[in-house]
């Protein structure tokens, strides 16, 4: 017999994914551009020239050895070490080639860090909302999800309700800023409040407890907002680390981990990071385009873009009188349901077409999220069709 828990996961998909899907068997019936879609966080600004100029100069110049063939498992040494250059550079964190591990993309990061760390009936604290494929990711790996609630209107986190939910059975927190799905990114005072307490609680309980930065939007900011690296501020980090946004590259699942150099017992934490690799699979990330991000270390996107969309979108729907925080990185909105039930609102919401995913499964009730990664001009399609909800429910 199958695994039924398996098959639980197979048979349902995460609710982004459905609505999705319903999006793409939808626009076949009616139109793609009689559809907003606004269901997933597929980048819709382009790659940066350079990743197009290094590909073809590494298809052109470079033996198919290096690009097909395999690399060390862990990812090959020269991109390791770019990518420990880079980061040294710009955070002075002291990480080595030895502290990166390459992986298909920030799901398969968090998955090996996550095996590597927990053992069975460890907890894992998650800040809501969070993404919702966390639950999976720990619970694959044989660890309890606590949830975090967050401070409300803000969406920071809740320092106080965050030391109450430390157990001497927590192993570690994941941390996501720019938030999936608020927008929000974490002050530095906020950082400051959570690595002390995780320090207070390291000291009390006798154990390392591990911060899990996942950082797939860690470039998509807005104006002069900046993001706290973390291992600066607590030595036991491991970064979880995706290209897949910051370069428009999400079906190339190229990413890494790094494993801080200062963290308790790092040698053998990043061995035990291999080990998680290798018992998932996750070995040799995609040689070619691990060449590409040796070769691009730098590139970025117009994030301009995504601001210019935030702006129209956000300006809008708060004029139509719907309650929105106010994002300073990514590509979400996350905007207060006109109803209780955040399902109900989705439903007569996609009565007009839009496609929003309820916040239930992100660990926040009566939210929806709205991806503004889209053409802008999908945006200005749409705001009739949110404006004449928001008019129904003053009804």
């Amino acid at each position: 017999m199958f695994n039924e828990k398996m098959y639980a996961l197979g048979s349902k998909r995460s609710i982004i994914r459905e609505i999705f899907e319903y999006c793409k068997t939808r626009a076949g019936e009616i139109g793609a551009d009689r559809v907003f879609d606004f269901s997933i966080g597929n980048p819709s600004v382009e790659p940066p020239a350079e990743i197009s100029q290094a590909i073809c100069d590494l298809v052109n110049n470079e033996s198919s050895v290096l690009l097909h063939g395999y690399t060390s498992a862990q990812g090959d040494a020269s991109v390791r070490k770019a990518i420990a250059d880079e980061i040294n550079e710009k955070f002075g964190a002291g990480v080595g080639a030895n502290n990166i591990y390459m992986t298909c993309g920030a799901a398969a990061s968090l998955t090996i860090s996550l095996r590597a760390l927990l053992n069975a009936g460890e907890e894992c604290v998650v800040f809501a909302p969070f993404f919702t494929e966390y639950r999976v990711f720990i619970e694959n790996a044989q660890g309890r999800v606590v949830v975090s609630t967050p401070t409300p209107k803000t969406f920071q986190i809740d320092t106080k309700d965050l030391e109450s939910k430390i157990t001497e059975k927590t192993k570690a927190v994941i941390m996501n800023s720019p938030n999936n799905p608020s927008g929000v990114v974490y002050s530095e005072e906020t950082i400051k409040a959570v690595t002390d307490i995780l320090k207070r609680k390291e000291q009390e309980f006798s154990h390392p407890i591990y911060l899990i930065a996942d950082e797939p939007y860690r470039e998509l900011v807005f104006g002069d907002v900046t993001v706290p690296y973390l291992m600066n501020y607590y030595d036991n980090t491991i970064v979880c680390y995706s290209y897949s946004k910051a370069l428009s590259l999400p079906g190339e699942r190229i990413g890494y981990i790094a494993v801080s150099p200062k963290m308790q017992d790092s040698e053998n934490v990043y061995l035990a990071i291999c080990g998680a690799g290798r018992s998932l699979g996750y070995v040799c990330a995609p040689s070619l385009f691990q060449q590409v991000i040796k070769k691009t270390i730098g590139a970025k996107v117009d994030v301009n873009i995504y601001k210019e969309n935030r702006d129209i979108l956000y300006n809008a729907l708060t004029e139509y009188g719907y309650e929105c925080v106010q994002p300073d990185g990514a590509f979400y909105l996350f905007v207060k349901a006109l109803e209780d039930d955040a399902y109900k609102f989705f439903e007569k919401a996609k009565l007009k077409e839009i496609l929003v995913v309820p916040c239930d499964d992100f660990g926040v009730s009566g939210y929806v999220r709205i991806a503004y990664c889209v053409d802008k001009q999908r945006i200005i399609n749409a705001l009739p069709a949110f404006k004449a909800l928001a008019e129904e429910y003053n009804k």
